[in-house]
């Protein structure tokens, strides 16, 4: 299924923006998500104020959410018990405009001229649509939308209406609570969907409006978070609002006026949103906590464009010579962005704050998928996102007790740190959680020099996870250290012995703590850390000469590859049991473990694991194809890479798992990041400097970025005869580009790179299956 690459005419190909040239009565909720804005802490959905056909329209604020009992249907000792959910907040994204009483409708409505955008330089979302009215008319709209950043919890909207002769026009500006609105509930059907809550969720605490102001307040039935809302109107010639009504559920204010040729009629819509402790004590107004956060529309829409000169300006990835490709990775990286700018200490939701998708939950995506990309352009962002697990660290003590081990379990999926997995083979199984924080500590500390972190706060996060290994695992008859009863990122395969990722990283976390000098670590606990690191048990087939997913992956019975395209997500159409006793993978398991671990495996490791086990991962989980595409790159697969690299950029550009609607894939585009910059540039960290080992696509022309290392701005140059470096700030920096040493400061060092001779085909003896399963899927 394709998107914006099969209507290029409908989606031009530009390299700053989204477009979209005319209207279709379809993928509306796709389309939200991918005009959608947001800042990390705020979020609001690409609604049209003129549709009829809106799916999911609504707003979001990271970390709000409701809290319910999660009821099984065979209870057990150590399950989840609590349910948490991201709620919709009461959404002022709504407007009416009846022109000489019709009320314009894109659905009905006859409209001569259409296009809207979301311009990545300035963050800015805007429609404009011309109408021609039944009285003859012509009318053009001209909504504008951008959200705060430095005032993260604000937004500004306005609204134009012009038109050619004199027409009376009646403009109603509305706040709508949409989280307890009815809604059609789908995740019965696909479980990566967020489900809704029966009942009312939102209860007003303060509802006032007078003179086309608004104030209220509302609290979450169960959780008891509260969230403000204040909005101010502003109008271009002092219209007086014709009135104003604040209700529970759809609060408006109201104009009724004459607009003139040549005087068209705007509307500011200026809004503050205020969550999160400052405003659960109850004494406390939280309407006028948000009252103190408003600000003129045009200063918001100043603060986005200044926000997004400085982000571009250090965090562009320019790819010459492939402008389709360019609009792609700049949507992805605008993403990226609008996911983490402002989050502050809090976590990344795995939609950021585009959709309601996977319930508002924090993964493990946060560390693996998205600090790569926040480390090297953002470290203060990686920083607080670090923090925020490290306040996690009491509730994850509790929960490793609860499962009989020592240290630290964070759970699999939360928002307010408890585990809210209530399917624990792919849920609290997936115990490498706790390898993805060390390592995201460990590369944080690595790259940013931050010796304060590393000495306090990072410290706590390798000593505490590595106690949980430590505990988790065992010493067995062999003399090895072997992590039982786990499941890897691979959930087509669950709760089984030995899973070569969860061993190699744990082996990683141990190793590190080991290294940590801390006060509450004694000689005798580091020492066994550093036995298990050594002992630790990495399955491998010695006729196969690959490493095995884990001890009895390699005896599995192989898939069905004549299985038709429509089973696939197989999560969709097979029960778990049928897939786990079956050799197939939802994403890269192993190969992930080589790409994080590079250090640890021979080029002809990497290339054996690869051929075996790309053929037989069907590319179901979105976090996929990027680390494919990066391990293909580093093998001696370009073809391979580049086919990767594409599905990734296009994952939800072209809805192609076809769940786009409810959010953004953040983690995926954290990936895409990834793939340009380790894939293609080939950079590895966390050894003595960075070392870079470039595989440029024969198709790509250059590619250039930034990266933020030791408190130096790298610049990398990478063409198809040389790799150039240059500090943009700081001091010299020293780099290893395929074994060679390079001292690098202002001036730039070009380095010729020999082509890279592709390896032989790895050829085994049984299999993998020769047919591989294609990697894009209508739905995943």
């Amino acid at each position: 299924m394709a998107l914006i690459t099969a209507d290029r005419e409908r989606f031009p190909d530009t390299p700053w923006q989204l477009v979209e040239t005319h209207h279709q009565p379809d993928n509306a909720g796709t389309l939200e998500t991918l005009f959608a804005l947001g800042n990390g802490h705020l979020g609001i959905r690409g609604a049209h104020w003129a549709a009829a056909d809106a799916e999911l329209p609504g707003s979001f604020i990271n970390g709000l959410h409701e809290i319910w009992d999660i009821k099984h249907a065979e209870n057990a000792f150590g399950f989840a018990r609590t349910g948490q959910r991201i709620l919709y907040i009461p959404d002022v994204n709504n407007f009416t405009v009846i022109i000489d009483g019709e009320s314009l409708s894109l659905a009905e409505s006859d409209v001569l001229d259409y296009r809207r955008t979301v311009d990545f330089a300035t963050g800015i979302y805007e429609c404009r649509i011309t109408w021609r009215c039944r009285s003859g008319a012509s009318v053009t709209t001209t909504e504008r939308r951008a959200v705060g950043f430095a005032s993260r919890g604000a937004l500004g909207i306005s609204l134009e209406v012009a038109s050619d002769r004199e027409v009376s026009a009646d403009v109603t500006s509305s706040v709508i609570n949409r989280q307890d609105q009815p809604v059609e509930d789908h995740s019965a059907h696909d479980p990566r969907r967020a489900g809704r809550h029966a009942g009312r969720v939102l209860l007003p605490v303060r509802i006032d409006g007078s003179d086309g102001s608004l104030r209220l307040a509302w609290q979450a039935a169960e959780s008891g978070q509260r969230v403000g809302l204040a909005v101010d109107h502003w109008t271009s010639a002092g219209h007086q609002p014709f009135e104003t009504v604040a209700g529970e559920d759809d609060s408006s204010v109201r104009y009724v006026l004459a607009v003139r040729a040549e005087e068209p009629f705007r509307l500011e819509k200026s809004v503050s949103y205020a969550a999160g402790p400052g405003v659960q004590d109850s004494e406390r107004d939280a309407a006028e906590t948000a009252e103190a956060g408003l600000r003129p529309v045009e200063d918001i829409f100043v603060e986005s464009r200044e926000h997004y000169r400085e982000y571009w300006a250090t965090s562009d990835i320019v790819v010459a010579g492939q402008p389709q490709l360019q609009q792609a990775i700049r949507w992805n990286l605008f993403q990226l962005a609008q996911a983490t700018a402002r989050a502050d200490v809090a976590g990344i939701p795995a939609k950021g704050v585009t959709g309601s998708g996977y319930e508002g939950h924090y993964f493990w995506d946060q560390e693996v998928y998205l600090l790569p990309y926040l480390t090297y352009t953002n470290p203060d962002g990686a920083r607080k996102v670090l923090e925020f697990r490290h306040e996690m660290l009491p509730a994850a003590k509790i929960r490793a007790k609860e499962l009989s081990v020592d240290g630290a379990l964070f759970p699999w999926r939360t928002i307010n740190g408890l585990e809210a997995s209530a399917y624990y083979a792919a849920g609290t199984a997936q115990f490498h959680i706790a390898a993805a924080i060390a390592f995201a500590t460990s590369r944080y500390v690595w790259a940013s020099g931050d010796d304060a972190f590393r000495e306090g706060t990072g410290a706590e996060l390798l000593i505490e996870t590595a106690r949980m290994w430590i505990s988790l695992g065992f010493f067995g008859k062999d003399g090895l250290f072997h992590i039982h009863g786990v499941t890897g990122p691979d959930e087509y395969t669950a709760v089984v012995n030995d899973n070569l990722y969860t061993n190699v990283m744990a082996r990683f976390n141990l190793r590190a703590a080991a290294a940590v000098e801390h006060q509450a670590i004694d000689d005798a606990e580091r020492q066994l850390w550093v036995q298990a690191a050594n002992r630790m048990h990495l399955p491998f087939d010695e006729d196969l000469e690959v490493y095995s997913q884990d001890n009895d992956f390699m005896t599995l019975e192989p898939w069905d590859w004549t299985t038709p395209r429509s089973k696939y997500p197989l999560l969709l159409h097979f029960h778990p049991l049928v897939i786990y006793r079956h050799q197939v993978l939802k994403q890269a398991d192993t190969v992930l473990a080589m790409f994080l671990q590079w250090q640890d495996f021979t080029a002809v490791e990497k290339r054996r694991a690869f051929d075996f086990y790309d053929p037989i991962t069907t590319g179901d989980s979105t976090l996929s194809a990027c680390v494919q595409g990066i391990m293909a790159a580093e093998v001696g697969h370009p073809g391979a890479a580049l086919e990767h690299f594409t599905n990734a950029v296009f994952i939800d550009l072209d809805d192609t798992h076809g769940n786009t609607i409810d959010g953004v894939h953040i983690a995926s585009t954290g990936g895409v990041w990834s793939s340009l910059v380790c894939g293609f540039a080939g950079l590895r960290d966390q050894g003595h400097m960075p070392f870079f080992d470039p595989r440029l696509p024969a198709e790509w022309e250059a590619l250039t970025f930034h990266l933020k290392v030791r408190g130096r701005l790298l610049l990398v140059e990478l063409d198809a005869g040389a790799l150039t470096l240059s500090v943009q700030s700081g001091g010299q920096l020293d780099v290893d580009i395929r074994g060679q040493v390079f001292r690098v400061g202002t001036d730039p060092v070009r380095v010729a790179l020999e082509a890279f001779e592709c390896p032989e085909p790895t050829v085994f003896p049984s299999g993998p299956p020769t047919a591989s399963m294609p990697v894009v899927h209508a739905a995943g």
